[in-house]
This record gives structure tokens, sequence and C-alpha cells, in this order.
């Protein structure tokens, strides 16, 4: 009996050791911070699939509707020391001595904004805030974090940070309108979420391929091995054109 349980145990921490599982809990938290709003005053939807013109759809983890604005919700569940700030393409983590980038989870947030505001019909910069929320297992050392309506916080900090926002922007008419539509794409059933997740991956794995089979996958030219500062790397042939610059694995 004993084994059994050790087993299980082991189990159980390798699969919530797991980045799809830790993402999962990870919003999970946020959502429970986000049910601690007054409903009444803020309308909020979680999982939200906008359906885009020409162009494969974009998945916000979080929207809150209310008359102070529209909070459009970006969760991180990393761990270690997180540096970067508004302008720069990739942020950094840190973890003991070993460091990984990361896509600018600002700008990542800037394109769910822009398709919000292409779904909605509301162009109006400052009714949204831009919100990228790291679980308390990250420690932030961001600089530079100025941009209007713009935060970065811990999940903890979430509600309070919604709170300092005062100003009304929008009738209560409008909020209505806004939290129909979103209504009425959440109802959307799972299947288009499925597919936009296959989707994704599908991409990634032919970004890789491509790079494996020493072609650029921004511009098709072949990749070609360069020395540098640091050593060896693979990048564009087209250089300077292209300055793609393959990841070194290891």
């Amino acid at each position: 009996m004993g084994i059994v349980i050790f087993i299980l145990v082991i189990v159980g921490l390798a699969v919530l050791g797991s980045p799809k599982v830790k993402g999962f809990l990870g919003e999970a938290s946020v959502r429970i911070y986000l049910n601690k709003l007054d409903p009444e005053q803020y309308k909020v939807f979680n999982d939200v699939l906008i359906p885009l013109k020409n162009r494969k759809a974009s998945q916000i983890d979080h929207v809150v509707v209310s008359a102070f604005g529209i909070f459009v919700i970006e969760t991180k569940n990393y761990k270690g020391w997180i540096y970067g700030d508004s302008k720069s393409k990739y942020w950094t983590q840190v973890i003991y001595k070993r460091k990984e980038k990361l896509y600018n989870p600002l700008w990542q947030n800037y394109g769910h904004i822009k398709a919000l505001q292409e779904y909605l019909g509301i162009e109006n910069q400052e009714i949204y805030h831009s919100i990228v929320s790291f679980s308390n297992r990250a420690t932030l050392k961001n600089k530079n974090i100025n941009e209007p309506n713009t935060s970065v916080i811990y999940s903890s900090r979430l509600v309070s940070t919604i709170h300092t926002c005062k100003n009304s922007k929008l009738t209560a008419v409008e909020v209505g309108r806004i939290a129909s539509k979103l209504e009425n794409i959440t109802k959307a059933d799972s299947d288009k979420k499925k597919q936009h997740v296959k989707n994704v991956k599908d991409s990634q794995r032919f970004y890789q391929y491509k790079i494996n089979a020493n072609m650029c996958p921004k511009c098709g030219s072949d990749l070609v091995e360069r020395k540098g500062k640091y050593g060896a790397f693979k990048g564009c042939s087209n250089y300077p054109k292209c300055r793609f610059v393959a990841k070194q694995s290891g």
C-alpha cells in the first residue's frame, strides 16, 4: 500500500510540474482573484477567442469590462527572475545561472488589444488597460514600464490594480453593449478553440521544421553558420536584410 501511495505521489508531482498544468493552474488562480470583483460593476470574461477578418483568431486570457475601461489581461506562470522593459522585443528569465528568452508580454498583449479593438469597433486607446500578470513564483525585475494604462504586476495585486482606475470612461449602455458582444463569442463551441490551439501548434512545428532544414522561417533563404561574440550560431544568409537567428539548444 505504501509503495502505491509513493508512486501516486511521484506521478502527481510529475504532472503538476508539467508546463501545461502549471499554465492551467496559473490561469485558474487569476480567475479566483477576478471573481472577487463586484459583478455589478465588472464583467469578467475568461479565455476569450477573438475572430479576426482574413486572419487567425486571437486568444486572450482574461477581459474585464467596466465603466472604468476594458482591462485586457495576459497571465504568465514563469518562475525565477524576470527582466524586461516596454521597448525590448524579448525579456529574460533567469533561474540560477540559466537564462531564457521570452517574447515581450506587453507586445503580445498589445496584439490582443488591437484584435479586441477590431472586433468591438472601438479604437479609442484610452479605454483599454493592458495588464501582464505574473504568478508569485516569479520575481519581477522590470524597469521602464511607463506606458500609459499599462501594468506588469503579481497576480495577487490584480484586483487592487484594477481598483486604482476610478475615472469613468464608458457609459452603462456602452458597457452592456461590449459585454453582450463578448458573451456572443465566449459561447462559441469548444471545437473552434481546439482548432485554434492546433493551428498554433502546427505553425510552431512548421517553424521548427524549416530551421531543421536550414531554411530561414522568416524569408525562406538558407541558414548558415556564423561566428559571433559568444561563439558559433546559425543565422540567415540574407543578412542584413533579414536578421533571423536560430535559438541555440542546450
